[in-house]
């Protein structure tokens, strides 16, 4: 849901972003990944363990209501389902989890690289 709230003001601003800016956001898509993921890396070093989310569903039975065509009121049994998410701590294997680090942040300066590459690209194609 969280998730859902961040995304659709970002595609509100995509759909309104010259073609210079989609270029240079597209250029940089695979930056934003691999900081997230270096980001997430270093939390769970610096924790010792790494945070899962689990999401899990339940019905609730709810008492609804209506009205029918005489504008009678009445109630009924219904269900809601009901979506949550929860984090939990998760064993991490801390040298394992290191040489990931090791191999993102590597992975991370290339694609910084090859972002700079496409922006110079993308500033020569869309003049402004």
């Amino acid at each position: 849901m969280h998730r859902a709230l961040i995304i659709l003001p970002l595609i509100a601003l995509t759909a309104c972003a010259t073609p210079r800016e989609q270029c240079i956001g597209d250029a940089n898509r695979q930056v934003r990944v691999l900081s997230d993921l270096v980001t997430e890396t270093r939390g769970n070093l610096s924790r010792g363990y790494a945070l899962a989310e689990t999401t899990d569903v339940r019905t609730l039975t709810r008492t609804c209501e209506a009205t029918n065509a005489e504008e009678v009121v009445f109630t009924y049994p219904c269900n809601e389902t009901e979506t949550f998410t929860t984090t939990r701590p998760v064993a991490i294997d801390l040298d394992a989890e290191q040489v990931k680090l090791n191999q993102l942040e590597r992975r991370l300066a290339q694609a910084q690289s090859n972002a700079n590459a496409m922006i110079a690209q993308c500033i020569a194609m869309h003049a402004e």
